[in-house]
Parts: C-alpha cells; sequence; structure tokens
C-alpha cells in the first residue's frame, strides 16, 4: 500500500479543493425541490464550478473497464446506491437524492464530498435512513486520530448501522484522495477494531458509508455501466466527507456554511 502524505503545501491544497467542493454543494442545494431534473442539478454543478474555475473529476471519468462518465456529478435517487447518472426525469415529493460532487482545482488537487436531499415531505424511514446514515459518517470521523486504525472507522460504522437495523454496502468504500482521485488507503465502513492501515498525521481520504434500509446486497442496473442499485429495491443513502489526519486527531475539510447541522454527540469538527 503506497499512502501518499500531505506536507503543509499540500494539505493547503486539499483544504482549498475540499472549501470549493462543498461549495458546490451549497450552491445547487436552494434549487433541490419537487420538480428538478438531476440533468438540472448536473448543470448548476457545471455552472459553480466553471465560476470556481475547478472542473469535475468525474465527467469523462473512465477507470479500466467502465464506459467513460457523462456527468459533472452524481445524482443517486431513493434506491440507487451510487454513481447515479443525471436524467431529465423530475424529483418528486418523497424522493431522496444523494449528490456526490468532486472537483479539481487548478492546482491539481481534488476535494470530494456529497450530502443528502429529502424531496418535499418524506417517510419517516426515508428521513430515519438519511439522519442515521448521516451520523454513522460521523462516528466514523470521529475514530480519526493518529495510531487508530483503519478497522476502528468501519467497525464504528457497521456496529452503529446494524445496531440500527440498516446494512452496510460493502462494495464500495471511501479512498484516499489528493492530487489523484483515488488514493490508497481504501477505507472500508464495516471491519474490526484495531485493525488495518495505522493513522497517521498528513492523511487524507474520504469516509461516505453507503446504507440501506433492505438487504446490503446491490446490482447494476441496465447497462450503462455506472448506476449501482439496491439488490431488493430498497432505499439507499449515502454521505460523504474529506477528512485531513491530524497531529492531535482530525479535520473536516469539506464543511461549509452550508453543511448540515452536526449530530448532537459531536463537540467539534477538528481535533
Amino acid at each position: 500500500m503506497s499512502i501518499t502524505i500531505k506536507d503543509a503545501q499540500g494539505i493547503a491544497g486539499m483544504r482549498e479543493a475540499c472549501r470549493l467542493a462543498s461549495e458546490v454543494l451549497d450552491y445547487i442545494a436552494p434549487h433541490i425541490k419537487p420538480g428538478i431534473t438531476t440533468a438540472e442539478i448536473d448543470r448548476l454543478g457545471a455552472e459553480c464550478m466553471a465560476a470556481q474555475g475547478t472542473v469535475s473529476a468525474t465527467i469523462g471519468y473512465q477507470p479500466p473497464g467502465y464506459p467513460p462518465y457523462p456527468g459533472h456529478l452524481c445524482t443517486s435517487v431513493n434506491h440507487v446506491v451510487c454513481h447515479g447518472i443525471p436524467n431529465d426525469k423530475p424529483l418528486k415529493k418523497g424522493d431522496i437524492v444523494n449528490v456526490d460532487v468532486t472537483v479539481i482545482t487548478k492546482d491539481g488537487w481534488y476535494g470530494d464530498n456529497s450530502r443528502m436531499y429529502l424531496i418535499g415531505e418524506c417517510s419517516i424511514a426515508a428521513k430515519r435512513l438519511s439522519q442515521l446514515t448521516f451520523e454513522s459518517m460521523w462516528l466514523g470521523i470521529q475514530q480519526v486520530k493518529p495510531g487508530a486504525r483503519l478497522g476502528d472507522i468501519g467497525h464504528a460504522i457497521q456496529k452503529f448501522a446494524e445496531g440500527h437495523g440498516l446494512s452496510v454496502v460493502r462494495e464500495f468504500c471511501g479512498h484516499g484522495i489528493g492530487q489523484k482521485f483515488h488514493e490508497d488507503p481504501q477505507v472500508l465502513h464495516y471491519g474490526r477494531p484495531g485493525t488495518g492501515e495505522e493513522l497517521v498525521p498528513g492523511m487524507t481520504f474520504t469516509i461516505e458509508p453507503m446504507l440501506n434500509l433492505g438487504k446490503r446486497d446491490i446490482k447494476e442496473l441496465g447497462k450503462d455501466g455506472w448506476t449501482i442499485i439496491t439488490k431488493d429495491h430498497s432505499l439507499s443513502a449515502q454521505w460523504e466527507h474529506t477528512v485531513l489526519v491530524t497531529e492531535t486527531g482530525y479535520d473536516v475539510l469539506t464543511l461549509s456554511a452550508g453543511s448540515p447541522a452536526l449530530p448532537a454527540f459531536v463537540t467539534a469538527t477538528t481535533t
């Protein structure tokens, strides 16, 4: 495993990239309401990135074995777990949607984050799923400190999620990030405490749990090469922040003015 440790210059670059990534979500948030299409959300995201001077990391992104991704961001609605491609179908009351934004700055640094949005009045189950997924992300974040292990993060998320009757998607995970979209390490959202890579200051990675109301099994939707759904068509939710390991704990780099209020058990966004 080859983990890139950021120096002071790298940390500054990551701070800027993550600030700008979160500002894209702030920009589009007021527009996400019944009747908007995910294609329009994508257009708004691209508009914001152009004004910032950033570019989308996802449009044209093509890992081995995949077709080029066609959107400036990902929009995953209801039972779509991740990588939902923006389209012309209007969102309706009761829908839930994850919007995932990754930007690249002029200096080549990547900032990555996602949020859930509830469209109009949603079911109790949908609201509960979104809130518990948000809380599970923060429980994972709180494990981050020098000397901790990656397994501590996954264990905290898994224990909380399964304790509330939710399932953890295992095929996708968080990841290191810097001047590449995906770096080492992989950050699993399940696991055993005290296992995995040791955390050291200067590491930057995402924590982005995907939790399902039903079973954890997933499958590809159709033949677009990207869209992943729950196999049982149960609702799925995801939240994501990019985190820096500091000398004493963590710093959440993708927080902004428009970020949701912290869960009650979180007392600080940096430690």
